[in-house]
Parts: structure tokens; sequence; C-alpha cells
């Protein structure tokens, strides 16, 4: 059943992220891709193989993890302006692996993790560019989708069945790598060029707000409360969280 869920949620997930930034846009899109979806997923499964307490370190490790996922994405921005998406996407992936490799020499508690993650999110926020009209995008070709749903199935089963090896620091660090950025976001770039991959993104980093909201639930209630319990709660918060970030994701700034 397990090895059912990692081969199925992750790709259920990046095909709905693909569907509806085609149809309401890359920044929606760019926000739905912040959700918990694939790392929410993970954290059950990890609080079921290996208990409560795995899964709680873990979600610092996560929350951490993001904070690299918001520096991948001021990267892959700032990048676009004049670079194509090749060199875009190196120095975002660059980021991203620094800032984890940061993380990891220093195995912060909650509270520093906090105290770094939300105002990272608002500088990075405040150092993208801002919102233009995106191209309009043309039509993708037909692999395109099942290729996304392949390489999401294969990232959560290779890191689920490596998180015994890694730990719950690296596996929660690990956990949100921005795969599926990744894939999009030089999709978006090649198709509606700087102004689309950019309101993306923003959207990915303005959805952190509700990640952070699913992991603090997941911390504070996992040791004493159900599994199933705690990651519903969790949802309503992130639920709660984001859909005030929406607001901000479709204005213009």
């Amino acid at each position: 059943m397990l090895l059912t869920l990692k081969l199925v949620l992750s790709p259920l997930f990046i095909a709905s992220v693909t569907l509806v930034g085609r149809r309401w846009g890359p920044g929606v899109g760019g926000w739905l891709m912040a959700f918990p979806l694939i790392s929410g997923p993970i954290s059950i499964l990890l609080a079921l193989e290996n208990g409560p307490a795995f899964a709680a370190q873990a979600a610092i490790g996560t929350m951490q993890g993001q904070a690299s996922v918001c520096l991948f994405c001021l990267s892959y921005s700032l990048a676009s302006r004049k670079a194509r998406w090749p060199l875009s996407l190196s120095a975002a992936i660059s980021s991203f692996l620094l800032a984890v490799f940061l993380w990891n020499t220093c195995h912060p508690t909650l509270l520093p993790t906090l105290a770094v993650d939300l105002p990272l999110v608002a500088l990075v926020l405040w150092l993208m560019p801002g919102r233009t009209d995106a191209g309009v995008a043309s039509i993708p070709p037909k692999w395109d989708l099942p290729a996304r749903m392949l390489l999401a199935a294969l990232f959560v089963l290779v890191l689920t069945t490596a998180a015994n090896g890694l730990g719950a620091q690296l596996s929660g660090l690990i956990s949100p790598f921005p795969i599926f950025s990744s894939i999009i976001a030089p999709f978006t770039h090649i198709h509606q060029g700087h102004a689309g991959v950019v309101q993306l993104l923003r959207g990915v980093v303005m959805g952190t707000f509700g990640l952070i909201a699913f992991y603090l639930v997941v911390i504070a209630m996992l040791p004493g409360l159900a599994v199933g319990w705690t990651y519903l709660m969790a949802s309503v918060a992130a639920i709660a969280v984001n859909m005030v970030a929406l607001r901000f994701v479709t204005a213009r700034w």
C-alpha cells in the first residue's frame, strides 16, 4: 500500500500543477506547487515507516529545505532576466544545494529555523522581479505531461526508500528538492519568457507560508496525536494560510 502511494500521489500532483498552470496562469500553478502535496505524503510515509519522532524531526528539515527552495526561485528569477533556461536552472540548483549544505552543517532546532525562514521568505519576495504580464503559452508536446508524472514518481520513490540511510535531518532537507520547479520552470521560461517564469516562481515562494503552517502543526501535534488526525489538521492549516496568500498571488504587484 505504501509503495502504491509513493507511485500514485506524486504523479497526480504534478499533473494537477501542470493543468492548473495552463488554466489559471503560472502564478497560480506555482502557488499550488508550494503546497505540501509531495513532501506531505512523504512525511506521512516517514511517520508510518520510521515513527512519529523521526517524522517530526524530518519536518524541521523540510521547513529548512523549503527556504532553500525560495533561494532556488530567487536565483532562477534573477538569472532569467538575461540568461536562457539552462544557465538559469544551473544557477538555481546550485543555490539550492549550497543552502542545503549550510543547513546540514548546523542542524538548527525549530525556533532558529523559523527565525531564518520567515525573514528569508519576505526578503526573497522583495528581491524577486516585479510582476509583468506573461506571454501566451504555446501548445505543449504530447509527451510533456507523462514525462513530468514519471519523474515525480521516481523522485518520491527514491527519497522514501533512502530515508533511513539519509537520516531525519537530511531526509527533510532533501524532500522539498525543487524537482517540479526544475521541470516546469524551464518549460515556462521557453514558452512564456522571463515574465511567465517569474510569476510561477513567485507563486512558489508565496505558498511557502502555507507549507510552514503545515509542518508547525505536524511538529506540535504528531508526538501526542494519531497520524491521521495530525495530518488532517496540518492540511487545514496549510489551506487556510495559503488561501490568504492566493490573494497576493493573483493581485498585481
